[in-house]
């Protein structure tokens, strides 16, 4: 029997696994392109596949043992409708398991432990886990939810962009570099919008941080209105003797001066990453499934 886990953190902007052995020791590591399973379900299908098979190739196995692994797939889009248990219909794993990426983000975070975690990439989710009871709001997608994320920030960016054309807002050096992209014609924006998926509007998220950090009033009016929608969110989660907070994800740093001391107070680095609680999950997967056997 192959006693192998194989961890995946499917991003919106690649998937990457690692495959550890029964006691966690982690042996190969694989990537592969996008998971955002509510906009591209297919395409984020065969990307999650691939990733577990490039790290079992990266560990010395054939692809093929992809069928004989115990695997936890953590991933933005696992609580809406039906589309975890869909995914879960299609996987080629042995046994296998998806959860939202929020949870990976705070086994990863956390160990075992409590606390919250927030995480912050193309898109934005929150979890926390509170005398072993888990918890999780948000991570709804960047058309209606998702405030604080990258897809969020560089869709509020390009609207104030076209207000500010429309002198319906005041211009700010920002919204000129946008606007210039586009050849000063928001027809070729809109156009832009209509068709860009969240990694799209992500792109623009370092601009907006950058701008803030230069004095940019649109920047800076953006990032207050997206600190303010996490502040509101911990508020939810966290709770009088909270240990910790973590706030994970590739803007997550980039928060850390904008939110309010209440929670800077309970700022810890996390122990490690999502990849490492979706294969901390896996693991245990595998040794559920070993001993239910037995």
């Amino acid at each position: 029997m192959t006693e192998l886990a194989i961890g995946i953190d499917g991003g919106g902007t690649s998937c990457r696994a690692a495959v550890a052995d029964r006691m966690g020791k982690v042996i190969g590591h694989g990537k592969a392109g996008p998971a955002n399973i509510l906009s591209d379900l297919e395409n984020s299908l065969i990307n999650i596949v691939e990733s577990a098979r490039a790290a079992l190739r990266d560990a010395g196995f054939k692809s093929e043992a992809v069928s004989t692994v115990s695997a936890v797939l953590g991933v933005a889009g696992a609580n809406v409708g039906d589309y975890g248990k869909r995914i879960e219909k299609a996987l080629p794993f042995k046994n296998g398991r998806v959860v939202t990426d929020a949870l990976i983000s705070l086994q990863g975070a956390l160990g075992d432990a409590d606390g919250v975690v927030g995480a912050f990439g193309t898109g934005s989710v929150y979890y926390a886990r509170r005398d072993g009871k888990l918890r999780g709001i948000g991570g709804w997608g960047s058309i209606v939810g998702d405030q604080a994320s990258g897809a969020r920030l560089g869709r509020d960016l390009l609207e104030k962009s076209l207000l500010a054309y429309d002198e319906v807002r005041p211009a700010s050096p920002l919204t000129i570099k946008v606007m210039a992209e586009y050849g000063n014609d928001p027809e070729r924006l809109v156009e832009f919008a209509h068709t860009a998926r969240p990694t799209d509007f992500a792109r623009y998220a370092p601009a907006v941080f950058e701008g803030a950090a230069a004095g940019d009033a649109t920047a800076i009016e953006i990032i207050k209105d997206a600190a303010l929608a996490i502040d509101q969110s911990l508020d939810v989660l966290t709770w009088p003797r909270c240990p910790s907070v973590c706030l994970l994800g590739g803007l997550a740093k980039a928060y850390h001066p904008w939110i309010a001391d209440r929670h800077k107070a309970l700022l810890s680095e996390p122990k490690a990453d999502a990849l490492q609680g979706a294969v901390d999950l896996a693991v245990k997967l595998l040794n559920e499934q070993q001993r239910g056997a037995a």
